[in-house]
């Protein structure tokens, strides 16, 4: 019966590790260039799904070049989330390098080679967008997700090294157990390779539709209570 109940402890710790980290979606497309494509397309439809009332930046309202620092304004649960994005990059709309733009009647997208932050008035828990003509040059995106508590949490985006130019992908993550006030992002081979972004898309805990998953210290308390369950009725009989 202990090694019953030391399991489901264990299982319910093991539950809670494995929620407790960001949902990631992510599509690639390496075989259509300067095209969209079915994964990335399917990546973005699978992320807003899980979304309600949010808003996306396709970049079309502003001059080329606009440079960093941006701000940008989405609709959050109670009201606009502004959205600073500082660092290098501008707002671009020649195709001819790699980058293109991926909004529908859209021609813009924020071009960059480096590293570039976004920093939110009201913490986020879900952030997805479109990434064009990344790692032809080896290039891969790091991103630095930092909590409301300080804390950072490191991600690499699994895109292709070496690939074609002109690839598309798309890269979300919804946590519904945490939120954000700010974003890095990096590039393996800043300075060699270029990277287009669009349709950047925020939410707050509000906008997502996933239900919480329960606080570790709550599944520990489920394991204990069942544990003891079992071992009052062992008792009994």
């Amino acid at each position: 019966m202990k090694q019953r109940c030391l399991a489901a402890l264990l299982l319910a710790g093991s539950a809670m590790s494995a929620q407790a980290a960001p949902i990631i979606f992510f599509g690639e497309n390496q075989t259509d260039p300067f095209a969209i494509g079915a994964d990335p397309a399917a990546a973005q439809t699978s992320f807003l799904s899980n979304l309600t009332g949010v808003g996306t930046e396709d970049f079309e309202g502003f001059s080329i070049p606009t440079i960093a620092p941006l701000d940008i304004l989405f609709a959050g649960s109670t009201g606009n989330i502004t959205a600073t994005m500082t660092g290098g990059g501008q707002i671009a709309n020649t195709t001819g390098a790699g980058r293109f733009n991926t909004s529908a009647g859209g021609s813009q997208w924020w071009e960059i080679s480096g590293l570039f932050s976004i920093n939110f008035d009201t913490a986020i828990s879900a952030f997805g967008f479109f990434g064009t003509d990344i790692g032809d040059f080896d290039g891969q995106i790091t991103v630095a997700l930092l909590d409301i508590n300080n804390v950072v949490t490191n991600l690499v985006i699994d895109n292709s090294i070496n690939g074609i130019n002109g690839a598309n992908l798309f890269w979300g993550f919804i946590d519904v157990n945490n939120a954000y006030t700010s974003i890095s992002f990096g590039n393996t081979a800043a300075g060699t390779d270029f990277f287009g972004f669009d349709d950047f898309t925020i939410g707050d805990r509000q906008q997502i539709r996933i239900p919480t998953v329960p606080e570790p210290a709550t599944l520990a308390m489920f394991g204990l209570a069942i544990c003891g369950l079992v071992t009052s009725r062992r008792q009994k009989k």
